[in-house]
């Protein structure tokens, strides 16, 4: 076999590359022709989810930014210094009421308890000797009136100690879930140091702060509804009861509304306490313009639907919104009509406006 060239190795191996470049080219190409068909089918104009949008009745709504607080909380703080021996919960974790959470040592408050135990028992004996003297008009009622308050001081304290050495054992004051642990194993408690926060998870609340000007709009409390939006869930719930208090902050000028969740929502089971919520108060009826929020393009501010013609054409249409009115809509202020056909799948709608599926 005759040998090659350098200069011969050279072209036969731009011409292999040149040729493989070539065929994955094509091969690219094809492929996205076959894809670009299945997709272009699947986003045919006449399987496209439509809907002529229409002005309804909605609920006139005073929006609020909140918070979900539990309606039933404690923390519970060690009553007495010691440390912690023994950790039977966590957070996240389910306890019923008077159920034992942690142990403290609580040697020290025994050591005191057993001082105080024998003050009293001297201070009593003092007590009884005294009223004996007096009896006998050895000493005068001003010594045995100090005798008594001697040993009702002592019962005072013997009592405190004993009450003390009983707080090692910290046991859950409402049935609930742990929602945190101050304090590990080991730890050093000094009295007053808060060791576990429980919550019942069964009642929830959320808390708006309400401008003193705007208190009118909300006609004192009387007959007022809310409803109860969690964005980042995208769920919206009527809110149980809702409660205005009969007070404004000094300092902010505002009047705190408390508004319950029901307890019986199925779908509020992620709704946690300190996550922030969006309230809707209904002011009111009237008629607006709106489409449902997930057939919404969004592109950071912008907003846009995509829109089909009496030709069957597509377009992206931006749009000015404005709230939520509740079920799954949003309010139109600007860029669609009455009468008008939108796309309820923004996903499919933008495929076929890409591969020109609707004609």
């Amino acid at each position: 076999m005759p040998r090659l060239s350098i200069l011969e190795h050279k072209y036969i191996l731009i011409y292999m590359n040149t040729s493989s470049l070539f065929l994955r080219r094509c091969l690219s190409l094809a492929l996205s022709l076959a894809v670009g068909s299945v997709v272009a089918a699947e986003a045919s104009p006449s399987e496209l989810p439509t809907r002529v949008v229409q002005p309804r009745e909605v609920a006139l709504t005073l929006p609020a930014e909140g918070v979900v607080e539990a309606l039933s909380q404690a923390v519970v703080a060690a009553q007495v210094a010691g440390r912690v021996t023994e950790m039977r919960v966590d957070a996240g974790q389910a306890v019923k009421k008077g159920e034992v959470m942690l142990r403290l040592d609580v040697r020290e408050a025994a050591e005191t308890a057993a001082g105080a135990q024998a003050a009293l028992v001297n201070a009593r004996a003092q007590y009884e000797r005294s009223r004996s003297l007096r009896q006998q008009n050895f000493i005068s009622q001003s010594a045995l009136d100090k005798a008594k308050a001697d040993l009702d001081l002592a019962m005072a304290n013997a009592g405190a100690s004993g009450a003390s050495q009983s707080h090692g054992t910290i046991t859950a004051p409402i049935s609930g879930l742990v929602a945190r642990r101050h304090i590990e194993l080991g730890e050093m408690a000094a009295q007053g140091r808060s060791l576990v926060t429980l919550y019942d998870p069964a009642g929830l609340r959320v808390t708006v702060e309400i401008p003193q000007y705007r208190l009118k709009e909300l006609k004192g409390g009387k007959d007022l509804q809310g409803r109860i939006e969690f964005p980042e869930l995208q769920r919206q719930v009527a809110a149980a009861k809702v409660t205005v208090l009969p007070a404004a902050d000094a300092a902010t000028h505002t009047v705190q509304v408390r508004l319950n969740l029901p307890g019986d929502a199925a779908s509020l089971q992620d709704v946690l306490p300190g996550m922030a919520a969006r309230v809707h108060f209904v002011l009111g009826r009237a008629v607006k313009l709106t489409v449902p929020a997930s057939a919404v393009v969004r592109r950071g501010e912008v907003a846009g639907l995509y829109v089909r013609d009496g030709q069957g054409r597509l377009s992206l249409r931006q749009l000015r919104l404005g709230q939520a009115v509740g079920d799954g809509e949003v309010e139109v202020l600007a860029g669609l009509s009455a009468g008008e056909t939108i796309v309820l799948d923004p996903v499919r709608g933008g495929i076929a406006l890409k591969q020109g599926a609707a004609r």
